[in-house]
């Protein structure tokens, strides 16, 4: 079992590839909370950033933002003039793990008496409470413009297959926390320093109440998340993939039994409780199967009791409102069964192909081949890892720059501000990454904004200012040099934007992968786009990425003409309403995949060049790349790569076939596509 999770994704690398992926985009939407000038604090939980997870789990992405102008107070002392001042309540009515909320007044230190806040309600006694039900109310009406939102818990997303949870900070100790540490001390796990770190890592407040109150949808649940991320960060792979068999059980055979009424955190405070109670030998990898059937002895004790204790904070049964009696009956008895039967059950497990690889384990060339496929899984869930991060990260760009673009102060100068305040914002080395990352980005943008000016001024651009593009050229394997070579064309250095598109047709093979910020393309993420990616592919210095090319109005004297269109893509007032809120972030500039584009500029500069043969040959692998389905996976925006090379018959003169292009455009996009310009501009052509 301990080879065949290797096998299924499970294995060491995977695990830390996952956190340090996960981690990193943490400090990446800090920071971009921060350029907004909104004081968060953020943070990825739950199995992908534990990297507890396997592919065949499908596990979501749990995200945690807490709002820094709340001050939670656990005492009067606490309260601070101009915050939203909220104070803990908790009583002997009150259910363990559950507080309210009293609304206290932001310049006095005194209860709230009126409800002007509807995010607030009345409390039989008077007191006035900041209510978990309209909190969500209140963030599913601010987020409308974004889509339809999702409901899960304390979750309220708009974003497909993630759970988001908007959380209040606690900052002072709590006397739950205190209790745990207490009760912990002496014994060989958690470790002593786990539990000081654990004396000063902030709790969260999150918008969900107990099933059996009379104040659920006022009543607000006390999360140690961090803690608990701690504690899974303290296993050892054994007890991480006795975790992983765990979940898989949940899903695979418990499911058949109560759906989906055991979760994962009811796992995981499985482990927590048989870690603390088993002496640290055991968890060895020869003895997975064993500490496996010690963590159901603990389920079935607790089965059998009717009630699961959260780990950390007493009083509380996990079972409240997940599994009733008859549930907790049915599953007792599946699971003395299956500990009778001595697990054989696991065979059982159909998810990563878990049964299949188990059964083969007695033939040593599937072995063999198990671990081939093993290793190459791994190398396939690293692309996919490094692919949904650059993904994210284009997105957060993309954002970013929609929402300095529309500010009003001049927008190089907003650049500048945003570079400085990236950097001033990070405090460690992960943050300081993350920070290096997104200032490489907008340090190129700085400087394309900035040679747009010049251009537009008709100045020639000087070497100092060609230089400094080269700090920013490695961001991925083609679009900077290519934004770097439209730069050179628009501004007449043709011979260098040649070498420059030489250049990046070399790195350009046949296993890089796109990455867009603005679309998705049904299975982009599929496990086996990148398994293809790794399969013959000798060179692993460069990472296979090629962003889009994106060109703001700012950058339109570096932008070729054809794509000045793309800004103004649509032909009425009413195209643009139907743009959904991110299309609004992007429409207004130009994106194009990087590899029409490449060819496209080829074009472009052979034929200022002179040069027939060569630019001929550059519209021929324009028309091969558009016409090959199998390149489909990787055209994010397939309308405009269809416009230029209509553009391109377009300047050869056959107009004809120039408009059939753009009418193929418009059958893949007829609204809020600049085709609508080309094809009007092409009948005038054909008309006289």
């Amino acid at each position: 079992m301990f080879d065949t999770l290797d096998d299924s994704g499970a294995g060491k690398e995977t695990l830390l590839e996952r956190r340090r992926t996960y981690l990193r985009r943490e400090q990446i939407e800090k920071i971009t909370y921060q350029i907004k000038g909104l004081n968060r604090e953020c943070f990825h939980f739950g199995s992908q950033s534990e990297g507890t997870t396997t592919p065949g789990l499908q596990s979501d992405i749990d995200f945690l933002y807490s709002n820094h102008t709340f001050n939670i107070m656990t005492i009067w002392e606490d309260w601070k003039a101009g915050l939203d001042n909220l104070l803990m309540l908790h009583d002997n009515t009150t259910p363990p793990q559950q507080y309210l909320l009293q609304d206290i007044q932001d310049y006095t230190p005194e209860p709230a008496t009126s409800l002007t806040d509807d995010r607030c309600v009345r409390k039989d006694s008077g007191q006035i409470l900041f209510s978990a039900e309209r909190w969500k109310q209140h963030i599913e009406y601010e987020t409308r413009h974004m889509g339809e939102a999702t409901k899960n818990g304390p979750s309220v997303s708009v974003v497909p297959n993630w759970d988001i949870v908007q959380a209040c900070h606690i900052r002072k100790p709590l006397p739950e926390i205190q209790h745990w540490i207490d009760r912990c001390r002496g014994k060989h796990w958690p470790p002593v320093q786990l539990l000081e770190a654990a004396r000063i890592a902030p709790c969260f407040l999150v918008p969900a109440g107990h099933p059996d109150s009379d104040y659920k949808r006022e009543e607000w649940r006390l999360s140690p998340n961090l803690i608990e991320r701690m504690l899974i960060f303290s296993f050892n792979m054994t007890q991480i993939k006795c975790y992983i068999v765990l979940k898989l059980i949940k899903k695979s055979l418990f499911a058949n039994i109560v759906g989906d009424a055991i979760t994962s955190f009811h796992c995981k405070t499985i482990m927590f409780f048989t870690i603390e109670r088993t002496h640290p030998s055991l968890w060895c990898e020869h003895n997975l199967m064993f500490v496996l059937l010690l963590c159901l002895h603990v389920l079935r004790r607790w089965l059998r009791l009717g009630r699961l204790p959260h780990y950390i904070i007493e009083g509380v049964n996990l079972f409240d409102g997940k599994l009733s009696k008859l549930l907790q009956k049915r599953l007792l008895v599946y699971i003395d069964s299956l500990i009778r039967n001595n697990l054989q059950d696991v065979l059982c497990i159909g998810i990563d192909n878990i049964s299949c690889r188990l059964q083969a384990c007695s033939m040593r060339h599937t072995v063999q081949a198990g671990y081939l496929r093993g290793v190459l899984l791994h190398n396939s869930i690293r692309l996919l890892l490094k692919f949904e991060y650059l993904e994210r990260l284009n997105r957060l760009l993309t954002y970013i720059q929609h929402e300095q673009s529309s500010s009003h102060s001049t927008f190089e100068h907003t650049l500048k501000y945003v570079i400085r305040n990236c950097f001033e914002n990070s405090t460690n080395a992960m943050s300081k990454t993350a920070a290096l990352e997104l200032i490489k980005h907008f340090y190129a943008l700085q400087i394309s904004v900035q040679s747009s000016y010049y251009l537009r001024l008709q100045n020639v651009l000087d070497s100092e200012n060609i230089r400094r593009v080269q700090y920013s050229l490695n961001s991925d394997v083609a679009s900077s040099r290519l934004k770097f070579a439209s730069m050179l064309y628009c501004s007449g250095h043709l011979q260098a934007a040649a070498r420059v598109l030489e250049d990046v047709e070399k790195r350009y093979h046949s296993k890089v992968k796109a990455v867009c910020g603005c679309r998705s393309i049904q299975g982009d993420r599929d496990l086996k786009v990148f398994a293809d990616m790794l399969l013959g592919n000798t060179d692993n210095s460069e990472l296979p990425f090629a962003f889009c090319v994106k060109f703001l109005r700012q950058e339109s004297h570096c932008t070729p003409f054809i794509l000045l269109f793309e800004m103004n893509r649509n032909i009425t007032d009413e195209e643009v309403k139907q743009r959904t809120f991110t299309e609004k972030q992007w429409m207004d500039s130009a994106d194009v995949d990087a590899r029409p584009f490449l060819h496209y500029m080829q074009y472009l500069t052979y034929g200022g060049l002179g040069e027939r043969d060569n630019k001929l040959h550059a519209l021929r692998n324009l028309v091969s790349y558009m016409r090959d389905n199998i390149h489909s996976i990787n055209l994010y925006h397939p309308e405009t790569a269809v416009n230029l090379l209509g553009h391109c018959y377009e300047m050869e003169g056959d107009y004809e076939r120039a408009l059939n292009i753009y009418e193929l455009s418009l059958s893949i996009r007829d609204t809020n596509n600049a085709a609508n310009w080309h094809a009007r501009r092409v009948l005038r052509l054909l008309s006289g």
